[in-house]
């Protein structure tokens, strides 16, 4: 059941019930924000978030005839929207097993194409919202190193981030284009100890500060008046460790 009518001037986060996503959308929510949450598949975060006044639509950004659906349904249910808030990511590594044109394909179509599809077909509701709209676009510290065993996953989202410079450019005044380009975050739960020292030893201020560093970097966009065409770099300082 839809909880946000179509004149609500939703925040859509894609990839919003889990990790980091699921941190934004809670946060956003608390400070007033209509939140509307993307997921592929179905988590037991989406009860809490539904309780909490945020509303959910399943989508599968891997084809762009599934991104289509979802811009025509996003247009049917809304009039406006406020802020579109790409986070929807798969993190595979080349491997033995992988073909490496499906993988890239893959890495491309999620974190580049669909971003890209969903801010031209969307781009008359972020116009339609009664104030200033924002799109932000997650990518990722290895846009500019690169990766050795993560290839086609860094290149598309050094797509993604130059997405950020085009849209930013078409877009303006009426919409601010932005990106959030985290290193470490959070740890998964397998994660060993020997693991984390290691990586918290790769930034001057080694520590994990949490998903919520990204909730606090997206509502500091949100509310900027005169940001656009940026990257902000979670990174804790890595590039001069």
């Amino acid at each position: 059941m839809a909880i946000l009518d179509k004149n609500s001037n939703p925040v859509i986060i894609t990839g919003g019930a889990q990790r980091l996503g699921l941190a934004i959308a809670q946060h956003l929510n608390r400070n007033g924000y209509k939140v509307l949450v993307t997921y592929r598949t179905h988590r037991d975060s989406l009860s809490d978030l539904h309780a909490q006044g945020i509303d959910s639509m399943q989508a599968d950004f891997s084809s762009a005839s599934s991104v289509t659906a979802f811009c025509h349904e996003i247009s049917q249910r809304f009039s406006s929207v406020r802020a579109l808030i790409h986070n929807a990511s798969e993190w595979l590594a080349e491997s033995e097993e992988s073909d490496p044109a499906v993988l890239f394909a893959q890495m491309m179509q999620i974190h580049a194409s669909a971003p890209y599809q969903i801010n031209l077909a969307l781009q008359p509701l972020l116009l339609a919202s009664p104030e200033v709209s924002d799109i932000i676009h997650m990518t990722d510290y290895l846009q500019d190193k690169g990766s050795r065993k993560h290839i086609a996953y860094a290149a598309s989202k050094a797509a993604l981030h130059n997405l950020t410079l085009s849209f930013s450019a078409m877009l303006a005044p009426k919409v601010k284009v932005n990106s959030l380009a985290p290193s470490l975050l959070m740890f998964n739960d397998d994660d060993t100890e020997a693991y984390r020292q290691k990586t918290l030893k790769k930034s001057l201020l080694q520590i994990c500060p949490g998903a919520q560093e990204a909730a606090k970097a997206v509502a500091y966009l949100l509310d900027s008046e005169y940001i656009t065409g940026r990257t902000v770099h979670l990174d804790g300082g890595r590039h001069l460790a």
